[in-house]
């Protein structure tokens, strides 16, 4: 449903309102859309809500809105460090989701910013092929590249058994650091 053109503070609340009732990604295009605005407006809206402490991340798939519940579903979280060179980015992304797990993000440690973390938000081989399209389309670098392919995820699944057995394949794949590089 495609709205007149709203203003301000009624704009930023259809947003969030929006937002909490979906429960996939939302590109900032589809928002502009529906609020008859450009998507730059759209992305400065984002900003504002941000600041005002609304849980809204954006990742490469769109803008989500993280509540409290979603939280705290009893899934399990792990921290894991991988090292591997760009072309091998598809290859460990697949071999997470393959095994039931999510990847939120990616952390790399830069030597003036610190901790740079990014949303990456794919739990399906779909979502990996969009995110590594992305990249592509943007001839975006990825994070890792900043430290020599070394780098954080956040992994997320129902059960420590499949993060430990995707772990256990990122090592057999030569992907999952460890002292030995």
């Amino acid at each position: 449903m495609k709205a007149d053109k709203i203003l301000g503070e009624e704009r930023r609340n259809f947003i969030l309102n929006f937002l909490t009732k979906t429960t996939s990604p939302t590109t900032g295009g589809e928002l502009a859309n529906l609020a008859n605005v450009s998507r730059q407006v759209i992305v400065q809206d984002i900003s504002l809500l941000k600041a005002k402490n609304h849980p809204i991340m954006a990742t490469s798939q769109g803008y989500v809105y993280i509540s409290h519940e979603e939280n705290q579903n009893n899934l399990k979280e792990r921290m894991i460090a991988c090292k591997h060179s760009p072309e091998h980015t598809k290859d460990e992304l697949n071999i997470l989701v393959d095994h039931g797990v999510f990847v939120k993000d990616v952390i790399v440690e830069h030597p003036v910013y610190g901790d740079l973390t990014a949303s990456i938000m794919v739990g399906n081989r779909n979502d990996v092929k969009e995110f590594i399209k992305k990249i592509s389309q943007h001839n975006a670098s990825y994070l890792s590249q900043l430290t020599e392919g070394l780098h954080l995820h956040t992994i997320q699944a129902d059960s420590d058994d499949k993060l430990d057995l995707a772990c256990e394949e990122l090592e057999k794949a030569g992907f999952l650091f460890n002292e030995a590089f």
